[in-house]
């Protein structure tokens, strides 16, 4: 039987005891997700004659929507029947650099497992190449983001907003980052009036075997910016130029070079300053979306490089297949937002007093 990344056969046959391991790591991108959504539902046809399922983990990064975090909000927070679920976590926040308080968590994180070495735990959490984020996941079973996590998603949830939708006629700002092969090519908007941000469009490799010779559907793409711009009144358009250059100049003859600009998101100071822009909104609640599940997907995988003139977002590795292009979109959208407003381009409805 394949694990995560593998293939397991959609028609898998009984299965009377399925162990599932380290499902912190079972999430969308590797398949983890469809693997165990195959072997559970095996396991729930003959469960009343014995069948079990068991899970095992490390604490989990509430970033990524895993095996193990849907498991625990089954069981602590919907109260799901079925479920026995167990756990020892140290006390949270240690002071890593207090070897006793680290002991301790140590002590308390692996209870009755005599055979654990508590020394080089303790000295493997104070080492200084381990990062913070896997000291507390991994050694002391704290669930927690990455460290290196762009935004958190409890604040991203917070800017949640299903009541105002995006109607027709709205003004909006645009972001748009492209590709033609490897990375996805995306399309946000963002709403000039409180910067709700909503996915126009999106182009994604779906790394199908099959499909070996994928490419982005350049005319799809056409066609949804054109459809954007009849749709919504769109104020300020920012496009990240490689291999789209030419399609942005044309957009700009078609819809007007004062509303269709490059954005060359290698230019690390102006990036960063958008970069920061976004994250500041979110973490204030100053920005708002509309819950879109790969713009949430991409924001989410986003993690942070250090560059001298600030922060700047980027895939967890150069080859990880976890995509963040939406959230360059987004960035880019709620810059050319800034930009519009700042130009005096919001138009603000007033109501109309009438005094009796």
């Amino acid at each position: 039987m394949s694990g995560p990344g593998g293939i397991t056969p959609a028609g898998a046959g009984p299965c009377p005891f399925v162990v599932c391991d380290e499902v912190h790591h079972w999430i969308e991108s590797n398949q983890g997700v469809y693997v165990w959504e195959t072997l559970d539902r095996n396991v729930q046809k003959t469960a009343g004659a014995g069948s079990r399922l068991i899970e095992t983990t490390n604490a989990f990064n509430p970033n990524e929507n895993s095996i193990a975090q849907r498991t625990f909000e089954a069981a602590m927070e919907y109260g799901a029947k079925g479920i026995l679920y167990d756990c020892r976590e140290a006390e949270r926040d240690i002071d890593l650099k207090d070897e006793d308080a680290v002991r301790a968590g140590v002590i308390d994180a692996y209870g009755d497992s005599h055979w654990v070495d508590v020394d080089g735990i303790v000295a493997a959490i104070m080492d200084p190449r381990t990062a913070p984020a896997v000291a507390y996941r991994f050694y002391l079973n704290n669930i927690q983001e990455n460290a290196d996590g762009w935004l958190i998603k409890a604040e991203w949830d917070a800017c949640l907003d299903e009541d105002d939708p995006i109607r027709p006629g709205d003004q909006i700002a645009i972001g748009f980052d492209g590709s033609l092969r490897g990375d996805a090519t995306g399309l946000v908007g963002a709403r000039l009036r409180d910067g709700k941000l909503f996915v126009l469009g999106l182009w994604e490799n779906p790394r199908d075997p099959k499909q070996p010779d994928w490419e982005v559907d350049v005319l799809a793409v056409e066609a949804a910016v054109k459809r954007a711009f009849e749709t919504y009144k769109v104020e300020w358009f920012y496009g990240d130029p490689p291999y789209w250059q030419e399609a942005i100049g044309r957009w700009a003859i078609t819809y007007g070079d004062d509303y269709v600009f490059e954005y060359w998101t290698n230019k690390p100071m102006r990036m960063c300053e958008a970069t920061e822009r976004l994250h500041s909104a979110v973490a204030v609640g100053d920005v708002k979306h509309d819950g879109d599940p790969d713009l949430t997907r991409h924001c989410l995988n986003a993690v942070t490089r250090e560059v001298p003139q600030g922060l700047l977002i980027c895939k967890d590795s150069p080859r990880s297949k976890r995509k963040i292009d939406l959230a360059v979109c987004a960035i880019l959208a709620f810059e050319a937002r800034a930009d519009a407003i700042a130009d005096g381009r919001m138009q603000i409805k007033r109501r109309r007093v009438v005094g009796f």
